[in-house]
């Protein structure tokens, strides 16, 4: 059965649970994302596996003559699984600093906000960059599906959309972009890019006039580019590094495009209803150190390999040369 986050909402009556959930809420993709819910172990065994079949040549129809047979055709899947990986943290305060230490930070409340950003961080990294082969704790992301596939476009030369270049090219721009959406198998829901890429939107907004604004649940300010969602992804936990990278050598990065449904790109989560889990420590039961913790176990399906793109090559930032001597810097 599908589930969003705003479902699971609904389904809680602790208002701490509602005021976590609306947190990860407030993360465009967490809030859009559908999860099938429907896993759990079998037989006592320890892996959440997740079995599904990716559509890679879609059904097609034709006319056919009277008397004469229609041509046959057959659409064609592949079987995936994907196993769930459990994403969180801990952390722990001391029951003094949290009853008799006055400031203006309630530590247990601070401690489980940044929690939360942390969490939501790495959800949206192993969301893009995720590769079980290198990490095994981590679930596949959608680069790994995306690489080599029918849907990453990639072209001859970058797209300079630097300041040097951007007045000359967006419209260039703007054509590779609806050329690349035209390779999914329907509109997506969101583009997703570094906020360097971000920032270039909002100038090629204002030169074309192609795009609206709107505002969301909460508050926020959203761009669309033909109904589009353009998305911002944030950096990787702990560091300035953007989840989407910019190649160090070539200023170039890429724009992810997803259409989010079960027949499309989703999550998946254990059977149930709660997805985020949280454990706060009381108060009154024995130990001067408390321990919190934020749990989400999850992965990523992708059902269709038209249900996601990705557009590469295009040029952001303008590398200086390296000088004999000097060290490259790699933390773009």
């Amino acid at each position: 059965m599908p589930i969003t986050l705003e479902n699971a909402k609904n389904f809680t009556q602790s208002k701490l649970s509602k005021k976590v959930i609306d947190e990860f809420r407030q993360d465009k993709l967490l809030d859009l994302m559908v999860f099938d819910d429907n896993i759990a172990t079998v037989g006592g065994g320890s892996d959440l596996a997740y079995i599904y079949d990716r559509v890679i040549t879609p059904g097609q129809a034709d006319f056919r003559e009277i008397n004469k047979e229609y041509t046959p055709q057959e659409s064609q899947t592949k079987q995936y699984t994907t196993n769930l990986k459990i994403l969180g943290g801990s952390f722990q305060v001391d029951r003094v600093i949290q009853n008799h230490v006055k400031g203006i930070t309630n530590q247990i409340s601070f401690q489980l906000n940044q929690k939360i950003k942390a969490t939501k961080q790495k959800y949206a990294d192993a969301f893009i960059n995720g590769d079980s082969g290198t990490d095994s704790k981590s679930f596949d992301g959608i680069d790994k599906a995306l690489t080599g596939s029918s849907t990453e476009l990639v072209p001859e030369a970058a797209i300079d959309l630097t300041e040097t270049g951007i007045d000359t090219n967006y419209k260039k721009f703007m054509d590779y972009v609806d050329k690349f959406l035209a390779e999914l198998d329907g509109a997506p829901d969101l583009l997703l890019m570094n906020k360097y890429l971000r920032s270039l939107f909002n100038g090629i907004a204002r030169r074309s006039h192609y795009f609206t604004q709107s505002e969301d649940s909460f508050g926020k300010s959203v761009l669309k580019y033909n109904g589009i969602i353009l998305y911002e992804m944030t950096e990787k936990p702990g560091t300035n590094n953007p989840i989407i990278p910019i190649n160090a050598e070539t200023g170039e990065t890429s724009l992810y495009a997803v259409r989010l449904g079960l027949d499309g790109v989703h999550g998946v989560t254990p059977d149930g209803k709660n997805i985020i889990n949280t454990y706060l420590p009381d108060l009154k039961e024995p130990g001067a150190v408390k321990l919190g913790e934020v749990e989400f176990v999850t992965a990523v399906a992708m059902k269709a390999t038209r249900s996601a793109g990705v557009l590469r090559k295009i040029k952001v930032k303008n590398i200086p040369p390296v000088e004999e001597g000097e060290e490259e810097n790699s933390g773009v």
